[in-house]
């Protein structure tokens, strides 16, 4: 579902923000970019198949982790957990066709992001708090 809203607003940059179009909200702007590498553009001149599979690769271990730990989970942690795999899915599928991940948020002060990795940060940044307020459990002193 995540996943599914990402795809569609990026679909709808895309389809609004071409030809160079710049929408200017003052704090934060819409223009259209595609990114070839992952974070920050890092390994962008790798070939495609590598980032691909590499992403892939992690999605798949953090699927089976948050899968199989989810019921000792903190519930902000599992809900950080599903923002953080519906984001990474949402750039992975956008990945798929070649032309890299659309980024369209951008602040002038920040590299240019998109609503997948909103997901992602603040499903890392839930999944860690959830697991530092989650009560001990056991006989540990």
């Amino acid at each position: 579902m995540l996943a599914g809203a990402d795809l569609a607003v990026k679909a709808a940059a895309e389809a609004l923000l071409s030809g160079g179009k710049l929408i200017d909200l003052g704090v934060i702007n819409f223009r259209l970019l595609y990114n070839p590498g992952v974070a920050f553009s890092f390994g962008a001149d790798l070939p495609d198949w590598v980032i691909i599979a590499a992403t892939g690769l992690i999605i798949a271990g953090l699927a089976w982790y948050a899968l199989s730990s989810a019921p000792t989970m903190a519930r902000m942690s599992r809900a950080g957990a599903g923002l953080l795999l519906g984001g990474a899915l949402g750039n992975f599928i956008d990945r798929l066709d070649g032309r890299g991940v659309v980024d369209y948020l951008h602040t002038g002060w920040f590299p240019t992001f998109n609503l997948a990795d909103i997901f992602v940060t603040a499903g890392v940044a839930a999944f860690v708090l959830g697991a530092f307020l989650q009560p001990r459990t056991g006989t540990d002193t």
